[in-house]
């Protein structure tokens, strides 16, 4: 613990949400969830205004759709919320050398390290500016903790939600802490909540005045005494600048069960190459090559090889995945596939024998293929990974226009009307609302789903020299 409050947390608010809105000015104000469109699935993100209605993340879609069945439901546009983390991960780093991300959206950060706050004024300055300067630079708004610990910006982050600044004066963290709810506290799920709950412990007071022999008789000790400490505000992990990553993996599930072999194959290869895109992004190899199959009846089975060096080659992890999938069964339908690379390394040994059997043609469609822009799986509480509406398996035949999947909320380009975006489609037909970051909220037209003259487009700035402070969250 600390004698000033030089830790921040920040958390931006409802991120993916709040990107599409600031994005699609016809959506602001409005109920947006982001996530999976299938029957399978999941939310990702809902704005403040979905959350009025009861939708939340990692919730079914279809549920949300019966709470709120007049919100936008988008899938998630995972390069433009990695170039928004990106410019926010560049201010925090801008303020200290210790920046702990947790994830694209949330980080913890190290104010005293970056010699920018010593006590409570110079901290809730810092914490201040911060918010200003990410409004400015991507038109969002994010929440900010600060306290003496990482546990306690966190709650203090928690607490100021949405779009708010909450400092924790060192010694009032008990009082703070205690009418709050056990789950308030890190690694008290459900399960541990209720157990408490039916010992009579629902707050964090609570939590304290039993003692610590007590909650380890309830918990175990190592659980016990780690609640114990955390009753009393006590927390001393420093902010980690590095977080190595042991593994990097994709996976789609998908609407319908498949079950032609041949289309199986198909997917295997191109989740293969979105995983070396990311594998190369994060600027890692890897030695182990792993296969993920999620049956009919939701048996899941797991298969790995491990190469004779680390690799980064999109030819050589397709081929090893293939090899993993002649071992699987997969009579009766696939419903999820995953392919990952583990045993990261970050450099390349050239391994002769491991691609001895890629031939050259296919080594060059390979690094076709890697040039790809950057795909990215959802996370693990969050949507099925099946959102790349362009993505075809490497080598085949560009798909006819009429037969694309014009997903809700992707970018597209009208070579008359400009840039927009796709609001459904169905029966032929496909509806844009052509509109950008920092307009007004634009016009609804209609196509032909094989219309040539409507194109799939990269994502748009939130913020630009044309429309700098007009995009909001």
């Amino acid at each position: 613990m600390r004698a000033a409050p030089t830790i921040l947390h920040l958390d931006m608010d409802a991120f993916y949400a709040s990107v599409e809105q600031a994005s699609k000015p016809s959506l602001r104000g409005k109920a947006v969830i982001v996530g999976g469109l299938g029957p399978r699935g999941v939310v990702a993100t809902a704005s403040y205004e979905a959350r009025r209605f009861g939708v939340h993340s990692a919730m079914p879609t279809a549920q949300a759709r019966r709470l709120c069945p007049n919100g936008a439901y988008l899938i998630p546009r995972f390069s433009l919320y990695r170039e928004v983390s990106d410019q926010v991960m560049a201010l925090l780093r801008a303020l200290s050398p210790l920046v702990e991300p947790l994830s694209l959206d949330e980080a913890f950060v190290d104010l005293e390290a970056g010699g920018v706050a010593f006590d409570s004024a110079s901290a809730l300055a810092t914490g201040e500016r911060l918010r200003a300067d990410i409004r400015g630079v991507t038109g969002l708004s994010g929440s900010v903790g600060l306290a003496g610990s990482k546990m306690l910006a966190k709650v203090a982050s928690e607490e100021a939600k949405p779009n708010g600044l909450l400092l924790i004066e060192p010694g009032t963290e008990r009082e703070l802490l205690a009418p709050m709810s056990v789950r308030t506290l890190p690694g008290v799920g459900p399960a541990t909540g209720e157990h408490l709950r039916r010992a009579g412990i629902t707050t964090v007071g609570e939590l304290a005045e039993a003692g610590e022999d007590e909650l380890v008789r309830m918990v175990g000790r190592a659980h016990g005494v780690g609640l114990y400490r955390m009753a009393l505000g006590l927390d001393d992990r420093p902010v980690v600048a590095e977080r190595d990553a042991k593994s990097v993996s994709v996976e789609d599930t998908f609407d319908v069960d498949l079950h032609d072999r041949v289309r199986i194959r198909g997917e295997v290869q191109r989740l293969a190459d979105r995983c070396v895109r990311r594998l190369r992004e994060s600027g890692h190899s890897g030695r182990t090559i792993v296969l993920k199959v999620r049956r009919y009846d939701f048996s899941t089975l797991t298969r790995s090889e491990t190469l004779r060096g680390p690799t980064d080659d999109p030819a050589v992890v397709r081929e090893a995945a293939a090899r993993l999938l002649e071992g699987v069964d997969t009579t009766g339908g696939v419903r999820l596939l995953g392919v990952g690379v583990t045993g990261l390394a970050d450099y390349t040994q050239e391994d002769l024998f491991a691609q001895a059997a890629v031939g050259r043609a296919e080594e060059a469609e390979g690094a076709e293929g890697a040039a790809e822009p950057p795909d990215e799986a959802a996370p693990a509480a969050g949507p099925e990974a099946s959102l790349d509406p362009w993505s075809a398996a490497p080598g085949a035949e560009p798909e006819p226009a009429a037969e694309r999947r014009w997903m809700a909320g992707v970018d597209v380009l009208h070579s008359v009307y400009g840039p927009g975006w796709v609001q459904g489609s169905g029966v032929g037909r496909v509806t844009v609302r052509f509109e950008q970051p920092g307009s007004e909220p634009g016009r609804v037209r209609t196509f032909r789903v094989d219309d040539p003259e409507l194109e799939p487009s990269d994502p748009l700035p939130l913020v630009g020299a044309a429309n700098a402070g007009t995009a909001g969250g």
